[in-house]
């Protein structure tokens, strides 16, 4: 079929469903349609494919330094999320991933909306080497303090991988949770494990939240999972602190 027989609802969907690698062709192939639907899908699908362009030389960056930074033995990829909330665990994630597949769009998940980390989380579970999840509870945390309690976590993550990392690369500053961490701010944003780590980490615990949501409903753990939103501090005024309550955090509130 010519390109002038196909219509142009057909060309704008084929333009509009086209993977990264299938882009390049047919954007040459419909770039001299004078249709001017077809032009306007052309040149949205051609900032699209400039997007994702950049977007994959960035997510290679975060590879190549993870492998200087990791050497070549196994490297896990560790980080947290939940070390500020008023309630609910402390999670931590630690993972291998392999060189290859790559997984596309890896990045600190505070930059992902929530359904961008949910299909990255299922994405990396899937091409992972090894997933490790360790948490501390509440009261955990208010017996031993945040940094016990994160160092602990973290080992207990690395040690869930069941592998022999020849590096342990971490988010953020020095925790002493492993003989062979290295530690990288903003590492989240710059390397690929703690990339991934972070994201199952966050994924993992935000469904937690919901479930504990369901069990305490008056303190709005769907929206804030746990952290000092507006609603969330005036709930603890209102009925005070709930069994997943981290009570050391939440003197400000009571009484």
């Amino acid at each position: 079929m010519s390109k002038q027989a196909q219509s142009t609802h057909t060309i704008s969907a084929y333009l509009k469903a086209a993977s990264f690698e299938e882009l390049p062709e047919l954007l040459c192939r419909y770039a001299a349609d004078p249709r001017q639907q077809v032009h306007h899908a052309v040149e949205v699908a051609q900032r699209r494919y400039e997007r994702q362009r950049l977007d994959r030389k960035r997510v290679r960056a975060m590879y190549e330094l993870q492998e200087r930074l990791g050497g070549q033995g196994v490297i896990v990829g560790v980080d947290e999320v939940g070390r500020g909330a008023l309630a609910g665990p402390l999670t931590v994630a630690a993972v291998v991933l392999p060189r290859k597949p790559v997984v596309w769009g890896l990045n600190d998940s505070k930059r992902l909306s929530a359904q961008q980390r949910e299909k990255l989380a299922l994405c990396i579970k899937e091409v992972a080497s090894a997933v490790g999840i360790a948490h501390v509870q509440a009261a955990d945390i208010d017996r031993y303090g945040m940094s016990a309690s994160l160092r602990k976590a973290m080992a207990s993550a690395v040690a869930n991988t069941g592998v022999d990392p020849g590096c342990v690369l971490i988010d953020g500053n020095p925790v002493h949770a492993h003989p062979k961490e290295k530690t990288l701010i903003k590492g989240d944003a710059k390397v690929a494990d703690i990339a991934a780590a972070s994201i199952v980490a966050k994924v993992t615990r935000d469904h937690i939240m919901m479930t504990y949501d369901e069990a305490y409903p008056d303190y709005h753990f769907a929206a804030c999972k746990g952290y000092g939103s507006a609603a969330h501090i005036a709930a603890i005024k209102r009925h005070g602190l709930c069994p997943i309550h981290r009570a050391s955090f939440c003197t400000h509130f009571i009484n």
